[in-house]
């Protein structure tokens, strides 16, 4: 028997590849126990809320700034179109629907202002007014890698987003520890740069600097023992006065970014007093919430525009030889101090990352917020309703009772006209079919996708464009054989240099089509737009690397090549007077 060709062999090797990506998809969804996708609105419920804009002039809203915070709203619920929240203006409020949340997550994603700014720290203390140990000498320091103590909101830091040991423009965190602080040691003294430092510095990092010893308790004025220089006086008396731990801490209240302002951290630990905004949130480019290579917590990426990357670079230049607390650059989210990282050496490249004790869900959280930007209106929560399915399962299991009645009608449709190839097409849409649930699952459990009756409806439409690209082809196998001057084997393959351009016009009008319907829509049309793109790309996967090449298996069989009865491919079906033999043979 001769060996295999390379011809022979290339349908197996395509089969393969097929069977790995199921396999693959089919291992990601074992792994992460996701089995069944998560549904929209109609099908699961969630959350309506309803904004309205709060004036202090008391004249309605411009109606541009309505439409601009439904666009941002719509971003941050909705970002990439798939997970069939909505959200639409009614009359001067918004009303937004969002699918599988509560009310708690619903609030905090659509009616945060999300302002980032990032202010100077001039002073800090613990939140509540208590005798605290003040230092008699500020920290120097050292080579220990000993961070300092220092009130704050949690551990963080904002730094350049390397991943080396010693990234370029790294800013160092504090401890950000208990309301009563005593510092214990100082921040480390990397070298940022990666490259030789001066020998001063070198003498500096190799002998120990010497640690600051705390003085006798002083009163509970929280500004004894710091530098007051060059703040408002209106300020240290806020300062004094203000209470962290209280529940309303400001949070959401818009702060003028041409002042300096009295803040709270997040977790009402510390109070600071911060300078003007050095950087504001319309100059970051974009966000992204990603993990540390090195030690594996969540944290927030985040890239600058030109004017803001120059400005970053200034205020980290600036403060980087201020003694403590001077020397931290807070970062400032809708009034509250998210972190407030000490800056050992300037930051340039237009980049940097937040880090703070966040969690998968709040670092995604705040990269959305600043990446679809900030509300040009502060609003009010007007009403905050948790809603019931509006279909539910009987509905869902309506919809799925019908695909199925479809597919089992192309099924008997596919097996009484073209018999034995009706099995090669029987086969294509159970692949479809797997890979297409497969797709749903992972899509809904990684990038947001939600399943709802639109989406449902065009996944049922699919399987007409499914049954169509191998019905093309089966009919130019079919055109081939009947002119008599070709082996089937050669006949699958002239039949699909032909129907090969046929199915990729055909879908690529069809996926063209999704396309314009997903971008100019939203709502239940984008995402029934989006249900007939995904499966327009299926087809063309399931096509090319399972039809075809299970065509060409099929050729080498003799229940076809020789023109059995039941093959489809007889010389009664094709329509000629000969037997099917004298035409199909072996090649």
């Amino acid at each position: 028997m001769a060996p295999p060709t390379n011809s022979q062999i290339k349908p197996g090797r395509t089969l393969l590849v097929l069977l790995a990506i199921i396999l693959a998809m089919g291992a990601t969804i074992a792994l992460q126990k996701a089995f069944v996708p998560k549904f929209g609105l109609d099908l699961a419920g969630g959350t309506t809320v309803t904004l309205s804009p709060v004036l202090l002039d008391g004249k309605p809203p411009p109606s541009e700034s309505i439409d601009q915070a439904v666009n941002i709203i719509r971003a941050r619920v909705n970002g990439n179109g798939i997970a069939d929240a909505q959200v639409a203006r009614a009359n001067d409020n918004i009303v937004i629907q969002i699918p599988g949340v509560g009310q708690q997550e619903a609030l905090g994603l659509v009616s945060t202002t999300a302002e980032l700014r990032m202010r100077q720290v001039l002073a800090v203390a613990a939140s509540t007014n208590q005798p605290v140990q003040m230092p008699t000498t500020a920290p120097t320091p050292t080579g220990s890698g000993a961070p300092s103590a220092t009130p704050g909101s949690s551990t963080g830091s904002t730094s350049s987003p390397s991943a080396t040991a010693t990234p370029a423009g790294r800013a160092l965190s504090s401890a950000l520890t208990a309301p009563t602080p005593t510092p214990t040691g100082s921040a480390d003294g990397k070298n940022a740069k990666g490259g030789k430092k001066d020998a001063a510095n070198a003498d500096a990092k190799a002998s120990p600097a010497p640690t600051a010893e705390p003085s006798a308790p002083v009163d509970n004025d929280p500004l004894a023992g710091q530098d007051t220089s060059g703040i408002d006086p209106a300020l240290l008396t806020q300062f004094r006065d203000i209470d962290c731990t209280a529940k309303n801490r400001g949070q959401g209240l818009p702060d003028d970014p041409n002042k300096q302002i009295v803040a709270c951290s997040d977790d009402g630990s510390a109070r600071y007093i911060l300078d003007k905004a050095a950087v504001q949130g319309t100059e970051i480019s974009g966000a992204q919430s990603g993990t540390d290579s090195t030690t594996g917590e969540w944290i927030v990426n985040i890239t600058f525009k030109s004017k803001g990357a120059t400005q970053f670079a200034d205020i980290t230049r600036r403060i980087t030889t201020l003694p403590a607390p001077r020397n931290q650059l807070a970062n400032v989210l809708d009034g509250l101090v998210i972190v407030a990282p000490t800056i050992e050496e300037a930051i340039p490249g237009g980049s940097a990352r937040i880090s703070g004790n966040f969690t998968q869900v709040t670092a995604t959280a705040l990269a959305d917020q600043l990446k679809y930007g900030a509300l040009p209106l502060k609003f009010k929560q007007s009403q905050v309703t948790s809603v019931s399915s509006t279909l539910g399962q009987d509905q869902l299991r309506g919809g799925l009772i019908s695909g199925g009645i479809g597919l089992l009608v192309v099924v008997i449709y596919l097996l009484l006209y073209y018999r034995g190839l009706g099995l090669i097409g029987v086969a294509s849409l159970g692949v479809a079919t797997v890979v297409t649930y497969s797709t749903v699952v992972l899509l809904s459990h990684n990038a947001g996708f939600r399943l709802s009756l639109p989406h449902i409806i065009g996944l049922v439409v699919s399987i007409g464009i499914t049954a169509d690209s191998f019905i093309v082809y089966f009919e130019r196998i079919r055109d081939e054989i009947k002119e008599g001057h070709r082996t089937l084997r050669s006949a699958v393959e002239v039949a699909w240099q032909r129907a090969r351009r046929t199915i990729l016009v055909a879908d690529a009008v069809m996926f063209i089509a999704a396309i314009v319907l997903y971008a100019l829509a939203v709502g239940d049309v984008a995402g029934f737009a989006f249900a007939m793109g995904l499966t327009t790309v299926i087809d063309i996967v399931v096509v090319f690397l399972f039809t075809k090449p299970l065509m060409s298996l099929a050729a080498r069989m003799r229940f076809f090549s020789k023109g059995h009865k039941l093959s489809g491919l007889d010389a009664e079906r094709m329509g000629r007077t000969r037997p099917a033999e004298q035409t199909l043979q072996e090649a």
